[in-house]
């Protein structure tokens, strides 16, 4: 038996329901078309219970003020510690501690106090102290992996039955930002092992934490897009598990009206806001919550697609036969990390550059003879007064009038949000990709065989994320000065992140490439070794400069003395993540259909939950 998809009515307002359910009333629905879990995979997990709406209030109420209160007995403090982390973690690994970002900041700020005076509260406790370092170090916080010292050291006396904490190390040791924390490398090798021999064990049964440490091990946080994670953990959300995260409580039931309200719209759904009201108190809520969040940006996504899909067929790039359409992929990486409503303008620019970057890179590779490539590159530096020079081909002109289009479109845009005209910056960027990308074009006809240094330099702007990433940055928020585009930190953001990127991409596209006689880095360190390195050996050798080039730009992004604002720093690495769930196994981003299935995850699918955790909707009248 398959899990049902239940529809809401036609219209998405709710009102109260008039009635209560009878003993032998219909099935009850979710909101947002997300279908039920089958009632054998709900256990025993409970339904919400139904309370009186005055002694709720009144239970409520008393609930609040005592969450409120700043002072709790010493005997508790080590438990409401871990009690706040897991809440703060649990917010974010379902995607909604936006909506809660001054009771999160409160928490962190305390938690880094304790942290830095060395409190034994934070410390002798293996999963607290891990778990904390992890989630400061994440948001911001200057923490160091001297701190987890005591950790590598006592290594023996750990309890090696301890699978959460054991977890929670591993974890800590992929937020590495320096080849120099050999701390974390210590936890990362031990640590691997033995999670792997505890999912080896033919005793272990397939718990939820199993679950979770196999996909830990299988896709590290940097491999994934935070979509799709917080989708996977809203489906597997362990209901049993953080039935204690309210009994501390960060989240009073007055934060709900503000959640609600800014989620998706200006305007507070009351029918919701009654809903929630009544069951705030549960840890069921939480999960209710991401339901909503997540299924409502979903009916988002789906516009934005449609409305990309019709814009690839105004710019006629679907009549481009040499061409790979990739806007679903680029648009899966945009909605796949800048998730927020807010940023819509951001995900169909990053989108759109994204689709026409593909393009434009298999027009040098196989679409594209030598005249028309100098003819786009001629015309793109000529720019407004391209019309001086003739198209060579239809092909020509369809590709330069969709990035001339594009340009003055984003540029228009983003000069009205920023304040300042930046269309220059923006003309530059796709002027350095098209240079760059003929300079590789004249390597390959001519022979010439750079050096590695040389192939680099060139390919950071040839790899194509300037487009991409670039004009973005100006839709997420800060106001970016001339400076910022100018300063050292803004350029080496955008080398790490682009060096990391064309690496990924050379060790798995080797063979393709090869085929097409083109050089890329793994056969360049092949060459310079003069024979004495092979194929395999190169690709080995290339995972120490991805290594660093990611450990390098997250120290970037979470360093908080920054010329480049945090929201901006995140997109470069949002792209780096993007890489590596393109090219960490393979080269995914060319199969059409290999990651099909997580556009349809974010985009498309709706989220499987337990049914029982909501009340009946279907007696909720529109």
């Amino acid at each position: 038996m398959t899990a049902r998809l239940v529809k809401l009515p036609a219209s998405s307002s709710l009102t109260r329901p008039n009635a209560r359910r009878s003993s032998g009333g219909r099935p009850f629905s979710l909101p947002c078309g997300v279908p039920p879990m089958r009632p054998s995979e709900a256990n025993s997990r409970q339904a919400l219970p139904r309370v009186n709406d005055k002694v709720e209030k009144e239970a409520r109420d008393a609930r609040t003020k005592h969450q409120l209160q700043t002072h709790e007995p010493k005997t508790t403090y080590e438990k409401r510690i871990h009690r706040q982390l897991s809440m703060v973690d649990v917010l974010e690994k379902i995607g909604i501690s936006r909506h809660f970002t001054a009771e999160k900041k409160s928490i962190l700020d305390a938690i880094y106090s304790c942290w830095s005076r060395r409190d034994e509260e934070i410390i002798l406790d293996t999963e607290t102290c891990a778990m904390a370092f992890r989630v400061l170090r994440m948001n911001g916080y200057d923490v160091l992996s001297d701190g987890m010292s005591h950790v590598a050291e006592a290594i023996i006396d750990l309890n090696l039955n301890d699978t959460r904490s054991l977890l929670e190390l591993y974890k800590d040791s992929q937020v590495n930002i320096s080849e120099d924390e050999l701390i974390l490398n210590s936890i990362r090798l031990w640590s691997n092992r033995l999670l792997k021999e505890r999912l080896g064990s033919s005793t272990a049964p397939r718990t939820a934490l199993l679950l979770e440490v196999e996909h830990a091990l299988n896709s590290p946080f940097y491999t994934t897009l935070d979509r799709l994670e917080h989708k996977r953990n809203i489906e597997q959300f362990d209901v049993m598990e953080h039935q204690k995260l309210y009994s501390y409580g960060i989240i009073p039931f007055f934060f709900a009206k503000q959640v609600i309200c800014n989620a998706h719209t200006t305007t507070p759904n009351t029918n919701l806001l009654y809903f929630l009201s009544r069951h705030w108190q549960t840890q069921q809520d939480l999960l209710a919550l991401g339901v909503v969040d997540f299924s409502t940006s979903q009916s988002v996504y789906q516009h934005e697609l449609q409305h990309l899909d019709s814009w690839v067929k105004e710019s006629r790039l679907d009549q481009l036969p040499f061409a790979r359409q990739k806007v679903a992929y680029f648009y899966l990486s945009a909605a796949g990390t800048m998730f927020l409503p807010e940023l819509s303008e951001a995900r169909i620019i990053w989108a759109k550059n994204g689709a026409l970057t593909t393009v434009v890179d298999d027009f040098f590779d196989v679409g594209g003879s030598q005249e028309e490539l100098e003819n786009l590159t001629a015309l793109a530096e000529m720019w407004d007064k391209h019309k001086e020079i003739e198209y060579y081909s239809e092909h020509v002109e369809i590709v330069f009038s969709a990035i001339y289009s594009l340009v003055n479109e984003v540029a228009l845009k983003a000069s009205r949000v920023q304040g300042r005209d930046v269309t220059g910056h923006l003309i530059e960027i796709w002027q350095d990709l098209l240079r760059n990308m003929m300079t590789e074009v004249e390597w390959r006809e001519t022979g010439y065989v750079p050096t590695p240094e040389e192939y680099m330099e060139n390919a950071v702007v040839s790899f194509a994320l300037g487009p991409v990433v670039l004009p973005a940055l100006y839709f997420v928020g800060p106001k970016i000065a001339e400076s910022v585009v100018r300063d050292r930190e803004y350029i080496e953001l955008f080398r790490l992140m682009s060096t990391c990127g064309r690496l990924l991409n050379d060790v798995q596209t080797y063979e393709r490439e090869y085929k097409e006689g083109k050089l890329n880095s793994v056969s360049l360190l092949v060459l310079q070794s003069g024979g004495s390195m092979t194929i395999s050996d190169a690709r080995k050798e290339l995972r120490r400069p991805i290594d660093k080039c990611r450990r390098d730009l997250l120290r970037m992004v979470l360093r908080e003395d920054s010329v480049v604002p945090t929201p901006c720093k995140q997109l470069f690495w949002n792209m780096c993540k993007t890489c590596h769930f393109f090219y960490f196994r393979g080269d995914a981003f060319s199969s059409p259909k290999e990651k099909a299935g997580a556009v349809d995850a974010v985009i498309h699918e709706a989220l499987r939950v337990l049914e029982n955790l909501f009340f009946e909707l279907s007696d909720f009248r529109t």
